[in-house]
């Protein structure tokens, strides 16, 4: 029996748009702790990674090791409250980014 045109994606067809995954609409597979370090192998970035795309908290930072600025992804979009930090460590900035 033939599946239904909704299923099959071929040359031309268009997939679904309710069942192709995509970064913004695919479970939280492949989800993994990741941190980058600066080039003197002090810690620069460190958050989660799913299916390739940055999602929930993630924090930056200096050379010395203090927080540079703090906030939340959501698959790659700044989302919520983000937070500057002075190079003492307090928070001076706080910018909001829509949902």
């Amino acid at each position: 029996m033939a599946e239904s045109a909704t299923n099959q994606v071929g040359a031309g067809a268009a997939p679904d748009k309710n069942t192709a995954p995509n970064k913004n609409t695919a479970p939280n597979v492949n989800a993994a702790p990741f941190e980058k370090l600066h080039r003197d192998g002090s810690l620069w970035g460190r958050g989660q990674l799913v299916n390739g795309a940055m999602h929930g908290h993630w924090e930056y930072f200096r050379k010395d090791g203090t927080m540079m600025r703090s906030g939340t992804f959501d698959r790659d979009g700044q989302v919520g409250e983000w937070i500057t930090y002075d190079k003492a460590g307090a928070p001076y900035k706080v910018t909001q980014f829509g949902l």
